[in-house]
């Protein structure tokens, strides 16, 4: 393995490790629990998951692997604040099938690219500014991602108490 491919791997490792830790978590939590808000007047676990969704969503065009899969949950969980409604919104049920779906089909499109790939541009950043700041590449898009997934996930266990 050359050193990219060890940097990679690293990264991956960490994504995958803590994917797997939020899916106990989620499988381990009711409904009803995701449906509690983690503190008072906090959001609710059925909108940071949903917020996950929409985030993980927005990395298909950053990445350059697609459009996203979800555009309709863009504005409720990463534009709006959480509404302490269920109106208007998808159920737990449907955002907990997108979640495992999602989760198979980035692992399945991050298969597909090259240690090489990662330390590429992402479409965030322009040309210009890549060959200033090469480390705004493919692979700190999934650090910057796993840093906000380990955050939520953390907030997510406050509902299990």
């Amino acid at each position: 393995m050359n050193d990219k491919q060890v940097m990679v791997k690293m990264v991956f490792d960490r994504w995958y490790a803590l994917l797997k830790n939020c899916d106990t978590l989620l499988n381990s939590l009711t409904d009803e629990q995701l449906l509690r808000e983690i503190a008072p007047g906090k959001n609710r676990g059925i909108y940071l998951l949903g917020h996950l969704i929409a985030v993980h969503d927005d990395m298909l065009p950053i990445l350059g692997l697609g459009d996203k899969q979800h555009a309709e949950l863009f504005e409720m969980f990463l534009k709006s604040p959480d509404s302490k409604s269920t109106e208007g919104i998808p159920s737990v049920g449907e955002l907990r099938s997108h979640w495992s779906k999602q989760n198979v089909m980035l692992k399945e499109k991050f298969d597909g690219l090259t240690a090489d790939d990662w330390f590429g541009k992402h479409n965030s950043v322009s040309a210009e500014d890549f060959i200033k700041e090469p480390h705004r590449n493919k692979l700190n898009i999934i650090l910057t991602r796993t840093t906000h997934l380990a955050y939520h996930h953390g907030q997510l266990m406050l509902i299990k108490q």
